[in-house]
């Protein structure tokens, strides 16, 4: 095989999907050689960190992944995102297929963390693919690998992240907390007649505020 060019080429909101759900446009090129039977593609995706300029704001809210931005130089490494399986059908010289990638609002997860933190511009990504290429020829069928240092970078829009989570969250996110914190914050909802949780958080930190040493 002369030639398998990957690329992603864009990428989208999937509407209707069970769980919010990025899809980015893979194309395929193998130029003029067989017609391809298959392709089974493993893809790792790679949020490449230090690939962008960060606002203040947007440092401050990176400190847990990355510590102070005065020793970003040591400690702006690469994230990673999540992994993927694609299975490409037949097609002859070029084809685009679709690269669903489930998202998660997690707050302890890092990519997340890192998603959150932006107030704009764009991600700098990293997909690294492997796999095995299947072709069809003379009735016969030969197999061969995904070349090793096979990857494709793409910068996602912040804004398409955004809109993301804001068709399946409104605005909101998600924190991990234990029963027992559960139960003790639903206490100071009740006692404070506070409507929401969100609330009863809120009271919370800027009592903390006011309580801080001058």
């Amino acid at each position: 095989m002369s030639v398998c060019r990957l690329s992603i080429v864009g990428a989208r909101v999937e509407p209707h999907a069970a769980a919010p759900t990025l899809t980015f446009t893979l194309r395929v090129d193998v130029g003029a050689t067989a017609p391809v039977h298959a392709m089974a593609l493993r893809c790792q995706v790679q949020i490449e960190a230090a690939g962008r300029r960060y606002a203040p704001a947007e440092g401050d809210r990176l400190y847990e992944l990355f510590g102070e931005p005065a020793r970003w130089h040591d400690t702006l490494r690469p994230l990673l995102w999540t992994h993927v399986s694609v299975l490409v059908p037949r097609f002859e010289g070029t084809i685009d297929v679709d690269v669903p990638v489930a998202c998660s609002y997690d707050l302890e997860v890092a990519a997340a963390k890192y998603f959150h933190a932006l107030d704009g511009g764009q991600i700098p990504l990293l997909f690294l693919f492997s796999g095995t290429i299947f072709f069809a020829a003379d009735q016969r069928f030969s197999v061969t690998p995904v070349p090793w240092d096979s990857e494709a970078a793409y910068r996602l829009p912040v804004a398409l992240w955004r809109e993301l989570m804001d068709r399946y969250f409104s605005g909101c996110t998600w924190i991990r907390l234990s029963r027992e914190t559960v139960d003790a914050l639903q206490r100071f909802k009740g006692r404070q007649g506070l409507p929401t949780f969100d609330a009863a958080v809120e009271t919370l930190l800027t009592r903390a505020h006011v309580e801080e040493p001058a």
